[in-house]
Formats: C-alpha cells, structure tokens, sequence
C-alpha cells in the first residue's frame, strides 16, 4: 500500500535528496557515481565501482561517510592482507582466558560504511568472510557468528573480475558503475577543482542525514507501487537475454528494489518507465556491457538522451544542407528534394515534442525547428516560391 502523501514531502526523502547533491559537489563529472552510491545506500545494498585509479572512487565513499556522519573504514586489499587487518588482531589477554577474541574497534565490524580498494585481489579467506557480511550483515569469527552493523560495503576495482571463486563477491555487488576518466570537455573544470582541493579551500562536509533517517527512507523503498513498471521491466530483462547479457536470478529480483529506490530518490511512491534506467546499474558485468545496455535502454525507454541524440543528428543534417544550399544556384533541382526532406525532419521534431516532456528535450526541439524553419525560408527564396 502507497503512503497517502507523496514520498517526496517526507524529511527523510527530502535529506536523501540532499545527500546525493552533496555527495556530488565537489566531483567533476562524477554525478553518475554518486547517484549509483545513493541508490545501493537507500536499498541497503553494496556498489562496487570499476575504472582506474584516480576518478575520485574512495574520495566518494569517504564523504559519503561524513555526511552520513556514519563510522567509516577503508582498506586497500591485496593478495597478502591478513584477516586481522579487516577484522582486528587475537584479543591476547581473552586467549590466556581461554577465550577466541578479537580486538575490533576501529575496524570492518563495527563500521557502517566500509571501502575496500582492490577488492578481488583478496586472499580466500576473506572472500568468505565478506560473502557472509554482505549477504546476510553476520561475521563467522572461528566459532562465533556475531552481527555487524554494516549497512553499505562500497568495492573499487580497476578490472573485472574473470576467476570463479570471485563470482559470488562480484555478484553480492547490486549496483555496477564503470568510472571512466573525465572526456576533455571537463579538464578546464577538473583543474579547478583539484586547484580548490590542493589549496585547501573545500570545506569538511558536515552531515546532512543520519542512519536513523536512512533507515527511515530505506522503508519507503517497499511502499513505492513498482506494478505499472513490471511488465517493462520483464520485457527489457528478455531483450537483455537476447543479447548477450544475463543477469543473475538474484540480480533480476533485486532490480524491481532499485526500481523502487529510484523512485524514492525522484520523490515519488508509484515507479515509472524511467526508473528502469537502473538496469544500467545491476544489468552490465564486462566493462564493454556498460554501453551496450545503455543503447539497450535508450532503444527501449522513452529517455531524454535517446531524443536528444537524435536531434543532435537532425541538427547535424541540418548544418550540413544549409552549408549545401549556400552553394547552390536557384532553381537547382536537388532544392526541392532538400525542401521535401526538411519538411519530413521538420514533422519528426514536433512528434518528438508531443513524446516527450522533457525540458531539454523542447529546448532543443525549439532550436532545431528555428534553424530548420531559417533553412526552409532560403530555400523557398531560391526555388522562387
């Protein structure tokens, strides 16, 4: 059963709101990330994020935790970490008392949000120890099954795992997000960020929401009404099938949750077609899968970036016959071919202006119909009509 008042006018979802604008802030271009870390955070569930060093994957995690105000703890794995790094040294003075403890304060048990670099290049020992914290929030200390506190493991990897005793760790990661390095369009305002940062002149993040309120916000996830989108959903999880990407049954069913949490994250309680933008997230396992599924999505979905993309191409044409145009004399025969194909763009844009209500989208609708109209004008001029 939906709440009677919009998600969007409870405090909880309005901190939520908050907390994805300021995890964001201060990155360049890295608003994508931090909406995958949001999403996971409000499921409850683990993001792992895949791409080289140095795209601002453990700072991320870090002022997540600060504006949380949550307890925080970060490692860098490698094939030689020993279990007592992550979970805490033998508690020497219990073990004269013939008792198995350790000494966890400060480390993985007792966080709430962990950051683990390099996260499949753990040894066996803690893949098996991680599988159990993630899946079920318990730790198997030897004999002793004790819960942890966890609500969000955050992995970062520069490859995808291939191994098979890796499967199950990468899998535990609902939300997948390829952190590519920043296009050069973003190296002007990537420089003065980093200025900024080197200078000194970032403030410390001061929180914004608490775990109580997360957990708040987290129940909101299951009164979202996610049946106008389950058909879709199902549709798109056989085109995904058809080609090439499998998702795992416990990632299908878990997909309907993110859904869900993005509904909440826009304020809303009833899912929309545009919720299934999640699947970008949860669908993909290569790096090559990334793009693939975005094309995927944007074939499927009615989304902004699929209008966008192809007014940008209509624009192109546009340019390219107006240059063509210029070079023609009057009355050349190909004018009234060009007059006729302007005609047809023309009419494709208005379609594209009634499916879609997308702000961006009728802006750029606009722009291109004024240019299009200017290109229809000189033409008409030419043939005399």
């Amino acid at each position: 059963m939906t709440p009677a008042g919009p998600v969007g006018s409870s405090e909880p979802a309005r901190r939520l709101s908050l907390l994805y604008h300021r995890l964001q802030e201060p990155f360049v271009g890295r608003e994508d990330e931090a909406r995958a870390i949001v999403l996971a955070l409000l499921a409850r569930e683990h993001a792992v994020l895949i791409g080289e060093p140095g795209t601002a994957k453990s700072a991320l995690a870090r002022r997540l935790a600060a504006l949380l105000s949550a307890r925080f703890f970060k490692y860098l794995l490698t094939k030689y970490t020993e279990p007592s790094e992550l979970f805490g040294p033998l508690d020497l003075r219990a073990l004269k008392e013939g008792k198995y403890m350790r000494i966890t304060r400060g480390k993985l048990p007792e966080a709430e949000i962990v950051f683990l670099d390099e996260v499949f290049n753990a040894n066996s020992a803690i893949l098996n120890a991680l599988l159990s914290i993630m899946q079920e929030r318990v730790w198997y200390d030897g004999y002793t099954e004790i819960r942890v506190p966890l609500w969000t493991l955050i992995g970062a990897t520069n490859r995808v795992p291939e191994e098979p005793e890796l499967e199950a760790v990468y899998d535990r990661f609902l939300v997948r997000q390829y952190a590519r390095p920043l296009p050069e369009n973003k190296w002007r305002d990537l420089l003065d960020a980093g200025w900024k940062l080197e200078a000194g002149l970032l403030e410390t993040p001061s929180p914004v929401m608490s775990l109580d309120e997360l957990r708040e916000a987290h129940k909101l996830v299951f009164q979202v009404d996610v049946e106008p989108v389950k058909a879709k959903l199902l549709r798109l999880f056989a085109v995904l099938e058809e080609r090439g990407i499998h998702l795992t049954d416990r990632r299908k069913a878990k997909t309907l949750k993110l859904v869900a949490a993005n509904a909440v994250l826009e304020g809303r309680t009833r899912a929309e077609e545009r919720d299934l933008l999640v699947l970008k997230y949860t669908a993909p396992r290569e790096i090559a899968e990334f793009d693939k599924v975005n094309i995927i999505l944007s074939e499927e979905l009615k989304m902004p970036e699929r209008y966008l993309r192809e007014l940008s191409d209509i624009r192109s044409n546009v340019r390219e016959a107006a240059q063509l145009v210029d070079s023609m004399r009057s009355y050349d025969p190909r004018l009234v071919d060009l007059y006729r194909s302007l005609k047809i763009a023309k009419s494709r844009i208005i379609s594209i202006m009634r499916e879609s209500e997308d702000a961006k989208v009728q802006a750029a609708a606009r722009d291109t119909l004024s240019e299009i109209d200017q290109l229809l004008e000189k033409i008409a001029l030419k043939l005399g009509m």
